[in-house]
């Protein structure tokens, strides 16, 4: 019998899971909802490392390693390649296309957290949606800003932050009010390609605010790569049916 390990983390990974039968395995972080009406298991937790993931595979008997983990999930992409090749077996990985700039967006790519800072620097009122990092800065925010923070859990606020604890897919008219309530001069975001929070890029568009993106760090190269969900449950289903 074969057996998938299925590494969630993108909302495409879930309608993966929604396919998948009682002898595969459906694995979560835990930092969000965790679905109860699958019929695949589910997984919650991490592994303690590639080598820790490699044993879980051996011991599981888990023929293929799927990572559908996000885009900037850099360190567990890592351990799923490096986990696939300790255990002898293939890692393919869901990996959608980032988001690109129009001719009509105002965007700067930064790197990582200090540039982004740095960039920061002529603004007021930044807006943050690139999850719980800015939590861990909240008391380093300059005296002339108000800094909002939208990520899954939100927090009571302070004198100079409010925290937003909300959960994606965001429509359009939703962020139009948000936006005209918070005054934002600036929206942070990371390029996660996801059509659940591509809203907020619209909605920046029309008011004609700058846009600070934290570049997608790079990832293993593995067996098979896809952009698509019906492309990878393609392969996934012929996977399936070879003896």
């Amino acid at each position: 019998m074969k057996r998938i390990l299925l590494l969630g983390g993108v909302s495409e990974a879930l309608a993966l899971a929604r396919r998948l039968g009682p002898e595969h395995v459906y694995s979560l972080k835990g930092l969000g909802k965790v679905p109860d009406d699958l019929a695949c298991q589910v997984r919650v937790g991490g592994y303690g490392g590639a080598e820790g993931l490699a044993h879980f595979i051996a011991e599981e008997g888990i023929d293929l390693l799927v990572d559908a983990t996000h885009p900037y999930a850099a360190q567990m992409s890592r351990n799923a390649a490096a986990a696939a090749e300790l255990a002898g077996i293939s890692c393919w990985a869901l990996r959608r296309a980032g988001w690109q700039a129009s001719p009509d967006d105002d965007w700067q790519e930064v790197a990582d957290w200090a540039e982004l800072i740095e960039a920061l620097k002529r603004f007021r009122r930044p807006f943050f949606t690139l999850g719980r990092e800015p939590l861990e800065h909240l008391h380093e925010i300059p005296p002339q800003q108000h800094w909002t923070v939208r990520c899954l859990q939100g927090q009571p606020a302070g004198e100079r932050f409010e925290v937003i604890g909300a959960r994606g897919p965001f429509d359009l008219d939703g962020e139009r009010e948000l936006f005209a309530r918070l005054h934002s001069d600036v929206l942070i975001s990371k390029n996660s390609g996801s059509q659940s929070t591509e809203p907020k890029l619209q909605v920046a568009r029309e008011l004609g605010l700058p846009i600070l993106i934290l570049k997608r760090p790079e990832l293993p190269p593995v067996a098979r790569e896809f952009d698509s969900v019906e492309g990878l449950w393609q392969a996934l289903a012929i996977h399936l049916d070879t003896p």
